[in-house]
């Protein structure tokens, strides 16, 4: 199983549908609107990290109103 955390920027507004957008991504197990540098914090679990470029790249980062994502696999 890998781990992943998706930092989301997105543009204002509309927090409640993009988050879940978000959460209907397969393979995101949890999400978080946030305050700070990003907007939303995803928490991805798969089975490798391909799947975590997929989740990402053809899932996140799709969704209308998503500005930029930076990934990070866990290491533990």
């Amino acid at each position: 199983m890998v781990v992943a955390y998706v930092m989301v920027k997105a543009h204002a507004g509309d927090a409640d549908r993009i988050k879940a957008d978000i959460d209907a991504v397969d393979g995101v197990v949890e999400s978080s609107i946030v305050a700070g540098d990003v907007d939303f914090i995803a928490k991805v679990e798969v089975d490798s990290p391909a799947a975590v470029k997929d989740v990402a790249a053809a899932g996140i980062q799709e969704i209308d109103g998503i500005e930029s994502t930076q990934t990070y696999i866990a290491m533990d």
